[in-house]
């Protein structure tokens, strides 16, 4: 009796233990009876009916994410590649759904992004799909979270990650992108050179303007220069037409001497004799005698003009 009470013993407790089972956080297991579904149980403890009841399947219950590459084409006829990634979830309450409705889960939502994306891309510009790429994104989710929820899938959200159109495309669209920030560039420069020169003759403007202003000055002091020396000269007896000659004769030589010490100038004929100062004397004084006869015909005429 002994010996066959052990057999039993250990037969009873491998029933007794087979019964229990665990299941994951984030999990559910689904149990058959006989091949009939029986239950899903969810994380912790549980118990089963041995031999009877079998785990048929583990679901987990965490959010996975599928990557699908569609190739389609756009409006304007260029093929690109779209990376849509899926990010879904088993609804905790839908469990029997997930499992025994849908046999493979990654092959239904793959058709239906293909199906989307190739309905909403070709109605766009290859640049359009660039700037509008979250409505394709909101467009693949609202047609998986229709279709996939009666099935037991929850949709999370949908992202277009990558766009990649043809390598020739590409090349082009830099060229373009190029060709744009060149163009941008020489008119920065044009504008640069144009405000340049416009400086430049502002700067010029106002050096001639001072450069003028500089002759005038200087000229109104020789001519105090010069009355002063008059004045001093009359004071020591020499009368106003003599201090004059002095005067220019000192100017010519004065003006012999600067153009003697220039090494680099040209030759210059002047003339250089005695009588030079003379003579320059009295054609100045010549012009202002004729320059004032002129202007006192001209103040006679105006009274007679007025009596008209």
């Amino acid at each position: 009796m002994g010996y066959i009470a052990i057999p039993l013993i250990f037969f009873a407790l491998v029933i007794l233990f087979s019964s229990f089972f665990t299941v994951k956080q984030q999990t559910a297991a689904i149990i058959e009876r006989f091949g009939k579904f029986q239950s899903v149980r969810t994380s912790g403890l549980q118990m089963k009916l041995p031999i009877i009841d079998r785990i048929v399947s583990r679901v987990g219950l965490k959010i996975q994410q599928l990557d699908v590459i569609i190739e389609t084409k756009t409006l304007d006829d260029v093929f690109v590649k779209l990376k849509v990634s899926v990010q879904y979830v088993v609804i905790k309450s839908k469990v029997y759904e997930a499992f025994y409705q849908l046999e493979y889960p990654h092959d239904q939502i793959t058709s239906y992004v293909f199906d989307v994306v190739r309905a909403e891309v070709p109605k766009m510009k290859l640049d359009d799909v660039f700037v509008k790429k979250d409505d394709i994104a909101i467009a693949v989710k609202s047609e998986l979270q229709e279709a996939m929820l009666d099935y037991g899938y929850d949709i999370i959200k949908t992202l277009v990650t990558d766009i990649d159109p043809d390598g020739q495309v590409k090349e082009a669209m830099n060229r373009i992108n190029a060709s744009e920030r060149e163009k941008i560039a020489a008119q920065f420069e044009g504008d640069a050179a144009r405000i340049l020169i416009v400086e430049k003759a502002k700067a010029e403007a106002e050096s001639k303007r001072l450069q003028g202003q500089g002759i005038a000055d200087q000229r109104r002091e020789i001519a105090r220069g010069l009355e002063e020396s008059v004045e001093v000269l009359n004071k020591v007896g020499i009368n106003s037409q003599e201090a004059s000659a002095l005067i220019v004769v000192t100017q010519h030589y004065d003006t012999l001497q600067s153009i003697g010490e220039e090494t680099n100038s040209n030759l210059i004929l002047l003339p250089n004799s005695p009588q030079t100062g003379s003579d320059m004397l009295n054609n100045m004084v010549a012009s202002f005698t004729a320059s004032n006869m002129i202007g006192e015909s001209m103040k006679k005429q105006k009274p007679k003009e007025l009596d008209k």
